[in-house]
């Protein structure tokens, strides 16, 4: 049997040396050696003594078959030199299986479910904002209470130095050297942990940080010369309170890694009735720290985000003064405002103004007189010393999407066809034809200046509303009304004919008007209207001197037919045949190339038949109508319309 060695040298003190004057008291030591031997083997059982050797340092003993009889260990004593026993380092086991020093798992029945929480019922000012405004808003940090698992706290998360031992929890103890060991201890609810050897060490409160050099120092008293490290396995967790203004208020088990928000969240987060900003934590009846969740939605500060203790108790108090921000802002919703803010403050939550928002002003309505002044504008500088009025909305506009005066719109404009360099041009505000044609250069010979073809984007939407709205009268005509006059018309033939009007109107269904602006310009004119203003996205086609005049309709051959010089326009009709037998000689038309019409309906004017023609022109022959039926109408307004898409697509077909 060996006894530990305590000594700070860890080797044994050096005897008096041995001689013939030693002798005697070298007999009396082994005697009494001997009698204490035969003591202890007589009454101590086998049984007992491997585990005090166990406990002691020592090898267990074999125990052989035939046990020795006290004469023989007493011969044995004498017979046999004494040789000291190695020193070993003492092993301290424990009853636990030793378990990973990373496994921090959380007990199963402790856990916090995180669980997607349905959308919490709109606040009063929420309902108010969406009549107004037409549309919701949400409030700044809805989001984040939404899914409990956005800020739960990882189930493997490193412990913090600043964790704090709790009752339950597991240390994990490694010593090496003198002393081994791997222990899994648990902290009883007093705060302590029972060290085989050692005794009760108190690490209740204790720093994770400072735990070490505790359980250190508890060691150091026993024993010299080992190491040690120390870690967390299983947390043992918090029972914490919710109160106040809270979604789900209760009692919660919560990691004890957990923190304030983390506690906040697991509880669904403030109800419509609670506060973002005032969220207190208390502890043994003091106030330990107030939250502001804003700071860490929107700077990223943590600061006041606590680690929870036991018994805990986190309050939500009441939403303070609300005001809704909209507009051309980064982040649209309804802010919480603290003393001492303004509207500037409100603005930077809202992730500030965007790219295209108007910097020069923005609105202001106040729940107190929006009925009766309604919406103030205030410049950006007296944001920044407003104080913002509880209930108030903000606007902030966009500085796109409005139509400038054209003395100050900088325009794009395109220019194709006979001129020298053809092109994307960009002008300053208030540019006009001259200008473009004096950075596009001469016109070329060929150029057809009567044809000239300028589209303009705003004279387009005005043709489609326009189309459109007639489109949508016949559909309603043809839908409400018979299409002919029952008392001279069978119902087939009003099947057929109302058949017949729904075709037309599909086909002018697939028609688009090109926004061409109608010229002043002689047909053997060599300029343009110099002095015209140009709008942004313009394009200018100068057409080549047309080579054909077309005729189509209701006629034998309609087609395109080579110019010559000098014919009238009854001369192509006979190069087409002439009108069918159902053509409507007084409803003929010509589109000239700078898109004009000329028509016998026109007051003043003689017969079409006998004006010249003219390079580019397009005759067109309609088909004669029955009467005042419905279906007149629709082929007029087909009549109409096809005249504007001739002067859009005629052109390009002569000129080929």
């Amino acid at each position: 049997m060996s006894l530990p060695d305590r000594t700070p040298g860890g080797s044994r003190a050096p005897g008096p040396a041995a001689g013939p004057l030693n002798r005697n008291g070298f007999f009396a030591r082994g005697l009494i050696l001997a009698v204490l031997a035969a003591l202890i083997g007589f009454s101590t059982p086998a049984s007992a003594q491997d585990p005090l050797g166990d406990m002691m340092g020592g090898n267990p003993r074999v125990q052989d078959s035939q046990q020795s009889t006290p004469d023989e260990d007493w011969d044995a004593w004498f017979s046999e030199p004494v040789e000291p026993e190695p020193v070993r380092p003492v092993v301290i086991e424990s009853d636990r299986a030793a378990q990973p020093a990373d496994d921090r798992r959380v007990p199963e029945a402790d856990r916090v479910r995180p669980r997607q929480r349905p959308p919490a019922v709109p606040g009063e000012f929420e309902r108010f904002v969406a009549a107004v405004l037409g549309y919701p808003l949400p409030r700044f940090g809805s989001t984040l209470v939404g899914d409990t698992r956005a800020f739960a706290p990882s189930t493997n998360a490193t412990v913090p130095p600043d964790y704090r031992i709790n009752p339950g929890d597991t240390v994990s103890l490694g010593l090496t050297g003198s002393v081994e060991g791997a222990l899994q201890l648990t902290v009883d609810s007093n705060g302590r942990i029972f060290v085989p050897r050692i005794g009760a060490v108190n690490v209740g409160g204790v720093r994770y940080g400072d735990l070490e050099g505790v359980l250190r120092g508890a060691v150091g008293r026993e024993f010299r010369e080992f190491n040690v490290a120390v870690s967390v396995g299983e947390l043992r967790g918090l029972r914490v309170y919710v109160t106040g203004f809270v979604s789900s208020p209760g009692a919660y088990t919560v990691s004890s890694l957990s923190t304030v928000v983390n506690a906040v969240l697991a509880a669904g987060g403030p109800n419509a009735s609670g506060s973002f900003r005032n969220i207190s934590l208390q502890r043994n009846g003091r106030a330990i720290t107030t939250l502001d969740l804003y700071d860490l939605l929107l700077n990223g500060d943590k600061s006041s985000d606590v680690v929870l203790q036991n018994e805990d108790v986190i309050f939500i108090g009441p939403v303070g003064d609300q005001v809704a921000v909209t507009g051309s802002v980064n982040n649209r919703g309804i802010f919480e405002t603290a003393p001492g803010e303004s509207l500037d403050d409100l603005l930077r939550y809202a992730g500030g103004p965007s790219s295209v928002a108007d910097r020069d002003r923005l609105l202001v309505a106040n729940v107190s007189n929006i009925n009766e002044s309604g919406w103030q504008s205030l410049t950006w500088a007296e944001a920044s010393t407003t104080p913002p009025e509880a209930g108030g909305i903000v606007r902030v506009l966009p500085a796109v999407g409005l139509t400038q005066p054209l003395e100050r719109q900088a325009v794009l404009v395109t220019i194709e066809g006979e001129v020298e360099r053809p092109g994307n041009y960009y002008l300053r505000p208030g540019s006009t034809m001259a200008d473009l044609i004096a950075q596009a250069g001469a016109f070329t010979p060929r150029a057809y200046l009567y044809g000239t073809r300028v589209l303009r984007d705003s004279i387009r939407i005005q043709q489609e509303e326009g189309f459109a709205q007639a489109i949508t009268s016949l559909e309603l005509s043809l839908a409400a009304a018979p299409i002919t006059d029952r008392r001279t018309r069978t119902a087939e033939d009003a099947q057929e004919d109302q058949g017949f009007a729904l075709a037309i109107i599909e086909q002018l269904k697939a028609r688009r008007p090109d926004g061409r602006i109608i010229l002043d310009v002689e047909p053997g004119g060599e300029g343009l209207p110099m002095a015209l203003l140009l709008e942004n996205n313009d394009r200018v086609l100068i057409p080549p001197r047309p080579v054909t005049v077309g005729v189509f309709g209701a006629v034998f051959q309609p087609g395109s037919f080579a110019e010559s010089a000098g014919d009238r326009i009854g001369h192509y009709l006979a190069k087409a045949g002439g009108p069918t037998r159902i053509a409507d000689r007084s409803g003929l038309f010509v589109v000239r190339a700078n898109g004009a019409v000329v028509s016998q309906q026109q007051r003043g004017r003689g017969n079409v038949l006998d004006e010249y023609a003219m390079p580019g022109d397009i005759i067109f022959v309609p088909v004669q109508t029955r009467g005042n039926s419905l279906l007149d109408r629709v082929i007029e307004v087909a009549t109409a319309i096809y005249q504007v898409s001739l002067g859009a697509v005629g052109l390009k077909v002569l000129t080929e």
